[in-house]
């Protein structure tokens, strides 16, 4: 929700679904203080996915969700996201788990069901294709560093001022979205005039990447670019390639 409300400008209706009433408390104590018309103005409903009407909505999260519940029941959440989207072509659909792997095993079974009911993954993955990635060797996340509050340091019994919160997720469309060339897949590796980059690619496929300080613009792209960042940025799509097979 505050991310949609960061991204997007304007009012609109915003319905947050949970089954606990001290959580939907505390989120709209939360809400209340957010510089967000849309975040302010959310409806609270208490309820648990898949029993009773769901709202028929453009954009649906499903957040840190699915571990918490069986085979068959993460099914039928993933059914009621997309009986919220409906046929609605600016309908989306996003899947987010915690960056383990069985966190990254939860959205690839979300990820199946969602391009089986017609959907095409608009993010992370460059292809609509099986994920290339071998199962039990490695698996897709990303990270995102968080801020700590001294409460929260507290808490966690951590020292440092922020921590890197590790997810896995999946976001999908009913239109055919305007897809990535590639997808940096782990942190990028900066070195003495090179930087190497994780790719996952269209055709299902991975590669390691080396773009050096000949490849100029190229280059000092690639030492700004992030892990989980489209590959190469929209400005440098036209230059010299992607690099090197590494």
């Amino acid at each position: 929700m505050w991310a949609v409300g960061a991204t997007w400008d304007g009012e609109r209706p915003v319905t947050v679904i949970d089954w606990a009433r001290p959580a939907l408390d505390l989120g709209a104590e939360l809400a209340a203080a957010a510089p967000w018309p849309a975040v302010r103005g959310t409806r609270w409903t208490q309820g648990r996915v898949g029993t009773g009407t769901t709202p028929a909505a453009h954009l649906v999260t499903v957040s840190y969700v699915l571990g918490e519940l069986t085979e068959a029941d993460r099914a039928a959440v993933v059914d009621t996201a997309l009986a919220a989207g409906g046929e609605d072509p600016a309908a989306a659909i996003v899947v987010t788990e915690p960056g383990t792997p069985e966190g990254y095993a939860r959205v690839l079974a979300a990820r199946d069901r969602l391009l089986a009911a017609g959907l095409h993954v608009a993010a992370p993955c460059p292809h609509d294709g099986r994920c290339p990635i071998e199962p039990g060797r490695d698996w897709c996340h990303f990270s995102a560093r968080v801020a700590r509050s001294s409460l929260h340091r507290q808490v966690k019994g951590g020292s440092l001022p922020y921590e890197d919160e590790k997810f896995a997720y999946v976001a999908a469309t009913r239109a055919a979205p305007a897809r990535v060339p590639a997808r940096v897949l782990r942190r990028p590796q900066i070195r003495k005039g090179q930087v190497i980059l994780d790719l996952c690619e269209p055709g299902e496929t991975l590669r390691r990447a080396t773009v050096t300080k000949r490849q100029g613009p190229l280059y000092r792209a690639a030492r700004d670019i992030d892990w989980g960042d489209a590959w190469p940025p929209a400005e440098d799509a036209a230059d010299a390639g992607p690099g090197t097979p590494g």
